[in-house]
């Protein structure tokens, strides 16, 4: 492999390594083995599985960025990007029978990294933030559409769209009940959104994955195609 595909390889094994198991059990030499280099050729990236954990959050986020835009294009009614948000979360975090209900790698990781690596904890913020935009430019897009009741926070109510989305797959991820999760989704994100009754599955989504520059990441975003 070229040099820029040798980094690129460790970005890609750690994503689906850190997805499939967790960060702390996830080590150099499997991460090494995985995309069959050498820890000379790691070491020659990365100076550490912390730093190889933070450049991986921002290759996930330029991956997934894709997609987001596309959930949230402005040349979709609101009602349409919302529909679309709820169709990606189904597709990305669900997963399928084989790789079980996973959530977000990164979200997950976050509850099992101490505080005390300021750098991880910096990716991780970052990444939230970025998250917390989108659903901030939603919110204000049914806003100015009359769509939500009055007196929404619509910075507030962002950061709790955000908290529910990786609750609610935590909570799936223990539980394992796809169906229950299914159901429980849309009705919470309309709550928390205080989106007026007549507008509750009113829309259909038209989002279709993005993906086409990451084989790897886009087999463990989207591992099923028939929801």
């Amino acid at each position: 492999m070229t040099v820029p595909d040798t980094r690129e390889r460790l970005l890609e094994i750690a994503l689906e390594m850190i997805w499939q198991s967790n960060y702390n059990s996830v080590g150099v030499n499997e991460i090494c083995k995985q995309a069959g280099v050498t820890k000379g050729a790691f070491y020659h990236h990365f100076e550490s599985k912390a730093s190889l954990f933070c450049e991986a959050t921002a290759y996930y986020w330029q991956v997934i960025k894709n997609d987001l835009d596309a959930v949230f294009s402005p040349l979709n009614s609101p009602l349409v990007q919302l529909e679309n948000l709820l169709h990606f979360l189904i597709m990305a975090k669900l997963g399928n029978d084989r790789a079980g209900i996973r959530g977000c790698p990164f979200y997950n990781a976050g509850a099992q990294i101490g505080s005390n690596d300021e750098k991880v904890i910096e990716a991780l913020q970052l990444l939230s933030q970025n998250a917390v935009k989108y659903n901030m430019a939603l919110v204000r897009a049914l806003q100015s559409a009359g769509h939500l009741e009055a007196g929404v926070d619509a910075e507030q109510t962002a950061r709790l769209l955000y908290h529910f989305i990786h609750g609610i797959f935590s909570y799936a991820h223990v539980h394992g009940d796809e169906e229950e999760i299914k159901r429980d989704l849309p009705a919470g994100l309309y709550r928390l959104l205080a989106l007026k009754p007549e507008y509750w599955f009113v829309a259909e989504p038209n989002w279709e994955p993005q993906q086409d520059s990451s084989p790897i990441v886009g087999q463990i975003l989207f591992p099923r195609m028939d929801v």
